[in-house]
């Protein structure tokens, strides 16, 4: 059996927890598994080199940024293959380079073109625990690039997927996948079972477990995809293809702080100017998340939407040096919001999904900015300082009117 892991920053933060982690990895070696392992860097190391890179320039190459943080997951790979043979056991530590992980040129949130299987087969015959330094690619200049935050999930998942593997297994430091986050939701429970669309809504919407592209590749795939603990033996969270179709579930809530809302008012009412202001954002690899636009006064409309924080500035650049292009009057934004959401199954066809939230956030006297809808999600803008007691009202509403679950039966 063929088995890839990959086991996040908390998990190997430090000694004691590298040693668990390789205890665990050389249980299923003895087993008889081929094990192929990738890692995070640990605890805060991303977060201290970002740091320490702002140190040295506020406004770092983000070439030179890339070639830094990719060092984060060498030092863990390095030392979890000597934890595993320190027990007696083979182990090679490799980097995206030596097995030739190919990237996009997208530095910070490149994205997998291609893995060669070549170098990672060799070591498995000869028998190797392969440990590989997640989160990192290399691109067509044969630079080091890398995946965005939570992209040893993409790794883990594109090289489970290149190897045919017959399980790719996430750990992380809670038990799987649960119906809001429970660091921030009393009531939250965990999640047997969950479809890859609906996994793939919460993972963009501001769910922490799964990166969203590491989603998008195993649907595409069909990577057998399991969430678990790396603290305990807990049975985790499949994430497949098949979702239960005889109800319509809400399968979780979840909050996303890490958004800024950005609005552009005054644009000229005529065809082409939406595309303008969205093309370029989308050539600078800036995603857009919830979009509105007024009905207008006069002449002129005004655009809103959302992009992710660490974008605000960029994209706040960008519009200010192409304002001739876009035509508009001003700009406004607001970096203290955060976007709340309902994922399940067909809400769109459901009023009652929209109602009970709207209800929840009414209960909670919390006032919407935003709203966007999709066939398995709800999601709202709301003021951030109210997030975590709207997550909880929400999740609570849906719990107390549906037992079962967090289910509507359908009639």
């Amino acid at each position: 059996m063929l088995v890839v892991q990959k086991y996040g920053g908390s998990s190997v933060a430090n000694a004691e927890r590298i040693g668990r982690v390789a205890d665990r990895i050389a249980a299923g070696y003895r087993k008889g598994h081929k094990m192929v392992v990738i890692l995070s860097a640990q605890g805060d190391t991303t977060d201290d080199l970002i740091a320490k890179a702002r140190e040295i320039n506020n406004n770092p190459s983000k070439r030179e940024l890339d070639m830094l943080l990719a060092t984060g997951e060498q030092q863990s790979v390095a030392l979890t293959a000597m934890a595993v043979i320190k027990r007696g056991l083979p182990a090679i530590s490799l980097n995206a380079m030596q097995i030739r992980l190919r990237s996009s040129s997208a530095y910070g949130n490149a994205r997998i073109k291609n893995v060669n299987t070549d170098r990672i087969n060799a070591e498995l015959e000869r028998g190797n625990i392969v440990f590989i330094a997640g989160f990192q690619g290399v691109n067509r200049f044969g630079d080091i690039t890398t995946l965005g935050r939570g992209g040893s999930d993409t790794t883990a998942v594109a090289i489970a997927a290149a190897l045919d593997a017959d399980v790719c297994e996430i750990y992380t430091d809670v038990d799987g996948v649960y119906t809001a986050d429970p660091r921030v939701v009393k009531n939250a429970r965990k999640i047997d079972v969950i479809s890859y669309n609906e996994m793939l809504e919460l993972a963009s919407l501001g769910a922490k477990v799964l990166h969203n592209r590491s989603v998008e590749l195993a649907k595409k795939f069909n990577v057998k995809l399991v969430v678990r603990s790396s603290l305990n033996d807990h049975e985790g969270t499949i994430v497949k293809e098949e979702a239960k179709v005889e109800k319509t579930y809400i399968t979780g809530v979840c909050v996303d702080k890490d958004v800024a809302r950005i609005a552009v008012i005054g644009v000229k009412d005529r065809p082409g100017i939406a595309f303008r202001l969205f093309s370029m954002l989308a050539k600078s690899n800036i995603n857009v998340d919830l979009i509105l636009q007024s009905i207008g006064r006069g002449s002129t409309k005004d655009i809103t939407f959302t992009v992710a924080k660490p974008n605000l500035n960029e994209t706040l650049e960008l519009i200010k040096n192409h304002k001739n292009s876009v035509e508009y009057e001003r700009l406004d934004y607001d970096d203290k919001v955060a976007k709340i959401s309902v994922v399940g199954a067909g809400i769109s066809t459901n009023c009652g999904v929209a109602s009970l939230m709207f209800e929840a956030l009414f209960d909670a006297d919390v006032n919407i900015n935003m709203i966007s809808t999709s066939e398995i999600k709800i999601s709202v803008l709301i003021n951030e300082k109210d997030a975590d007691r709207a997550a909880n009202f929400v999740h609570d509403k849906f719990m107390e009117n549906h037992d079962d679950g967090m289910a509507f039966d359908e009639g």
